[in-house]
Formats: structure tokens, C-alpha cells, sequence
């Protein structure tokens, strides 16, 4: 598959170094593509992946993840050009600048804003409940951290699910986009937890089923 990754942090970073190792192609969408921590990351994923202009991603992309901080979303989207009938899955939290809680939250959501500016994408809202070093190794012990995904296109959705556990996630059908309502406050929960609480950043959430 070709995923584009709009940002090359380490959300952004990670996610292509694991898809990559899987047999995607990966396009970083980045402001500078030859910036020495962009082709830091490109040598270190190796041959499936390469960086170039927003625009040059998403027009290379079967799939466009948006790994950008939320203040930078609508204009990454904006640069992006035509995103009608593009799957993109939504990777951000919409965080006030001091992380101290949501700007956007309860009767919307920050994916349902993204679905607003990608006019005609179908947008899938997941991947913004826990934290990078998750993404890279997302199994403690012999459990599977959950990873809810919602999103109101059926094909899309299922394309993210699948992308998802790829990763090594218990990936969860969630439900509809309005469902990022919620999975964005549970975002913002492990970051309390991470931050205020002092757990530190390697925790994660898991879903337990009865037999």
C-alpha cells in the first residue's frame, strides 16, 4: 500500500518505520524534505520510504495519515490539493498549546473538523490514544494495547483496522466519525496519566473479554 505521512516526528516516524518493515511504501509529506532529521529518518527506514512536499504525498498516496501537531492540521490539509475520495486516517488530538486539555471536544471533534477540511475524503479517526513508543511497540507481555477506530466509511475504516493491526494493536470498531468525541478524551486521559499522573509513557490502554 501507499501511505502518505503528513509529519515526520516521532508519532509520524515511528508509523512509517513500522509500516515500512510490513512492505508499505511510505511518502513523508514534510515543509523540508531535505532537512538533515528528514533524511535522518529516510536512511534509517531505508528503501520503501522517501519525503517530499505535501502535495507530492497525497498525489503518491493510496492512504494519507496526518501526523501533524493539531495547529498545523488545517494547513497541511489545505496544502495537500484534492483529497476527494482519499482514505486519511486521523492520527491527532486536538490539544490547547499547554496540553492541558482539548480545544475541540463532546459535541464535535477534532475529526469530524478534519472531515470539514478535506472536503470529500473519508476520514477515520484513530491511533491518537496513547504515545509513539506505543506505535513502535504496542504489546506488553502477551497483551495487545486496545486501539479504537471509528469512521463512517465502512471501506476506509476497514483499511485503517487492518493498518492498525498490522502495528501489532488490538484494533477496535469503534463505531461512526462522531465516536472520535470520545476516543480524543481518552487520548487526552493517557496523557494526563502519562504527564500529571507520573506514569510515565509507557502505559497503554487494553480491552479485556470474557470467554
Amino acid at each position: 500500500m501507499k501511505i502518505a505521512i503528513f509529519g515526520a516526528g516521532s508519532v509520524g516516524g515511528t508509523l512509517g518505520s513500522s509500516w515500512a518493515n510490513k512492505g508499505h511504501e511510505i511518502f513523508f509529506g514534510v515543509p523540508n524534505p531535505n532537512s538533515d532529521k528528514t533524511q535522518a529518518l529516510l536512511n534509517k527506514i531505508g528503501s520503501n520510504a522517501q519525503a517530499g512536499t505535501l502535495a507530492e504525498a497525497s498525489s503518491f498516496s493510496d492512504v494519507i495519515v496526518l501526523a501533524t501537531p493539531w495547529t498545523a492540521t488545517e494547513s497541511a490539509i489545505k496544502a495537500a490539493g484534492d483529497l476527494r475520495g482519499k482514505t486519511i486516517i486521523d492520527c491527532t488530538n486536538p490539544l490547547k498549546p499547554d496540553f492541558s486539555e482539548l480545544s475541540i471536544g463532546f459535541t464535535t471533534s477534532g475529526g469530524e473538523q478534519v472531515a470539514q477540511w478535506a472536503v470529500g475524503a473519508n476520514v477515520v479517526k484513530t491511533l491518537n490514544q496513547t504515545g509513539s513508543e506505543n506505535m513502535g511497540a504496542p504489546v506488553y507481555g502477551t497483551y495487545p494495547s486496545v486501539m479504537f477506530v471509528c469512521g463512517d466509511d465502512e471501506t476506509a475504516k476497514a483499511t485503517a483496522l487492518t493498518l492498525v493491526k498490522e502495528l501489532g494493536f488490538d484494533a477496535v470498531d469503534g463505531g461512526g466519525l462522531k465516536i472520535a468525541r470520545l476516543l480524543e478524551p481518552l487520548g487526552m486521559l493517557w496523557i494526563g496519566l502519562v504527564y500529571r499522573q507520573g506514569l510515565g509513557r509507557n502505559i497503554a490502554f487494553a480491552l479485556m473479554r470474557r470467554n
